[in-house]
C-alpha cells in the first residue's frame, strides 16, 4: 500500500474533498484533541512573541495563539482558501480578537525572513506535491531558536474494519493513490531536518472515526472511486458498506487514521 507517485498536476486543491471528508475522523476525536493539546504544549507560547498558522482554516488555532501572546504579540493565519479565509476573519470580529489572516500557501508565505517565534502547520503537507519546499518555507520565516510543530497524516496507516480484506485493501491502496502526498506522515521528520531544523520530539495520535457512523463519508467516496477504477466491483462495494454498517449496529466497527506530529527548532 505504500506504492505511490506524487501527481504534480495535482496543487493546493487537490485533496478538498478528502479534507472535508476527513472531518468524520476528526470533530471532537480525542486523538485529535490530544495531539493539539500536545502541538500547543510543544510550541509553548509565551505573551509578547510572534505565532504563525499554516493553513489556518476557520481560524481556531489562530484565535488560540492569540490568546496567548497576548496584547503585545502578534497571532497570524495564512490561508490559501479564501471562503475560509473570509470565515476565519468574521469569527474573529465576532470574538474581538486580535488574530490576523492572510492569503497565502505553504510555498510562499508572505512575510520576511526570521520573523516568527512559532510556526504551525496541521495537514497541510499531505496536499503539497513539493512539501521540501513547505518545510523550507518553514525553516525561512523561523527566527534563530523559534520552533514549530508540523502535523500530517500517513494515510498508509489507514485500518477499516470488518470487510473483507482484500475489498478493504484495495479501497486503503485506492485511498492511498488518491492523496497528493499520502505518506506525509513518516517524512515530516526528515523534510524538516533537511531543511536544517532540528527535530527535538515527535508524537502521534491515531484518529478513530465515531462508531455510530458506519462506513462515514470518507470511507463511502472512496469505496465509491475504487468501483469506479475497477478495482472493486460494485457489488463489493455495497456489501463492504453494507459490513461497516452491520459492524456499527452491534459494536464490532473501527476506522482510523494515525498523525504524526514533529516538534523542532531553528539552531541559534
Amino acid at each position: 500500500m505504500t506504492n505511490y507517485s506524487p501527481r504534480p498536476d495535482r496543487f493546493d486543491q487537490a485533496g478538498q474533498d478528502q479534507l472535508i471528508d476527513a472531518h468524520d475522523l476528526e470533530v471532537t476525536q480525542p486523538g485529535m484533541s490530544a495531539l493539539r493539546t500536545w502541538s500547543h504544549d510543544a510550541l509553548a507560547l509565551r505573551p509578547g512573541e510572534t505565532a504563525l498558522d499554516i493553513g489556518s482554516g476557520t481560524g481556531s488555532e489562530v484565535f488560540a495563539f492569540a490568546d496567548a501572546v497576548g496584547p503585545t504579540g502578534t497571532a497570524v493565519g495564512v490561508e490559501p482558501d479564501p471562503n475560509l479565509l473570509a470565515s476565519a476573519e468574521r469569527r474573529g470580529a465576532e470574538r474581538g480578537s486580535t488574530a490576523a489572516f492572510v492569503s497565502g500557501d505553504a510555498y510562499g508565505l508572505p512575510f520576511g525572513t526570521a520573523g516568527f517565534d512559532a510556526v504551525l502547520c496541521e495537514r497541510v503537507f499531505q496536499h503539497l506535491t513539493a512539501p521540501a519546499r513547505a518545510a523550507a518555507e518553514i525553516a525561512r520565516v523561523l527566527r534563530p531558536g523559534g520552533r514549530a510543530v508540523v502535523v500530517d497524516a500517513d494515510w498508509a496507516t489507514a485500518i477499516v474494519h470488518p470487510g473483507d480484506q482484500r475489498v478493504v485493501g484495495a479501497v486503503i491502496d485506492t485511498l492511498i493513490s488518491s492523496t497528493t502526498n499520502p505518506l506525509s506522515g513518516r517524512r515530516i521528520a526528515g523534510l524538516l531536518s533537511g531543511a536544517g531544523l532540528v527535530v527535538d520530539e515527535i508524537g502521534s495520535h491515531a484518529l478513530v472515526q465515531d462508531r455510530t457512523v458506519g462506513a462515514g463519508a470518507l470511507v463511502t467516496r472512496i469505496a465509491g472511486l475504487a468501483a469506479l477504477r475497477g478495482v472493486i466491483t460494485t457489488a463489493e462495494r455495497d456489501q463492504l458498506l453494507t459490513d461497516l454498517q452491520a459492524g456499527a449496529d452491534r459494536g464490532d466497527i473501527h476506522i482510523s487514521v494515525t498523525l504524526f506530529g514533529a516538534l523542532v527548532h531553528k539552531k541559534s
